[in-house]
């Protein structure tokens, strides 16, 4: 079960590492991210980054989806990071034990700045991003903006909204 799928351009750092790991109690992590899966650097920094005693995957999403439905892991509680919006779609389209979304930090590194919509301070969105973010805002799923466990939950319904 996915306790938390967190949309995070930047995946694991200080505050995934340390503040949501232990929010979530999670005893699993998984990184579904195509280029991660690939880049034997990306993994090395991502494993570096990962806390003490926390089991980490790296895993491109088409493979993630298949560890979210395996029925050996149902019972374990998986924290899952992608680095981008239409990642997290196809996930949610594919995995049915999600307990909530976090679109968390999106946009920092765009290469279509220019054509990117500016919904929050962490959120930036590309035109497909913004389609993608419509279409997961549509699921039976609580999708939501949440940087730290502290701030409050802003479902990402009334982000959109406030952006037209």
């Amino acid at each position: 079960m996915i306790a938390q799928l967190r949309v995070d351009d930047r995946l694991i750092h200080g505050q995934v590492a340390l503040v949501w790991t232990k929010e979530l109690d999670t005893p699993g992590i998984v990184v579904a991210n195509d280029n991660a899966a690939n880049n034997e650097m990306v993994q090395m920094t991502l494993k570096m980054a990962t806390p003490t005693g926390k089991k980490l995957l790296i895993r491109n999403v088409d493979d993630a989806i298949k560890v979210f439905n395996n029925p050996k892991g149902a019972k374990m509680r998986i924290f899952a990071l992608t680095n981008n919006v239409q990642d997290a779609l196809k996930i949610a389209k594919n995995v049915k034990d999600i307990e909530g979304i976090n679109v968390a930090n999106v946009g920092r590194f765009t290469k279509d700045a220019d054509n990117a919509v500016q919904l929050s301070s962490t959120l930036m969105m590309t035109p497909e991003e913004l389609e993608a973010l419509k279409e997961l805002a549509k699921l039976d799923i609580p999708v939501f903006h949440q940087i730290v466990p502290n701030n409050a939950k802003t479902p990402i319904s009334s982000i959109l909204k406030d952006a037209n």
